[in-house]
């Protein structure tokens, strides 16, 4: 579920449309039995102010974040010494996983 556009209600006629969606929600809430268990009465409360707030305000468009490295510009040399290391972790390996790395940092940051 997105986030609603709240500011929406500054203007008069969104707070409008919320506020008669709400009073009609919460009037046939007022005929509850007041016997009804407290959890399932907040239940239906909450669920009245969501399906009033998607009728009546906007939500947000969420933001397509683009990934954080694309699989086709990750250097093939940075994945064969990674496997290198892993099969032999010595002094010589360590050295050359590390400058692999700085190169790809370089790689990544400058395509960004």
């Amino acid at each position: 579920m997105g986030k609603f556009n709240l500011r929406k209600l500054n203007e008069l006629e969104f707070r409008k449309q919320y506020q008669t969606e709400i009073s009609n929600r919460s009037a046939a809430l007022e005929n509850l039995n007041n016997n009804e268990d407290m959890n399932r009465a907040w239940e239906n409360i909450k669920e009245n102010i969501k399906t009033s707030a998607n009728k009546s305000l906007v939500q947000y468009e969420m933001k397509q974040h683009k990934p954080w490295f694309d699989e086709e510009s990750l250097p093939e040399q940075r994945i064969q010494s990674k496997m290198q290391w892993l099969q032999d972790p010595n002094q010589n390996t360590v050295g050359n996983l590390n400058n692999v790395k700085l190169e790809a940092s370089r790689h990544f940051r400058n395509e960004s």
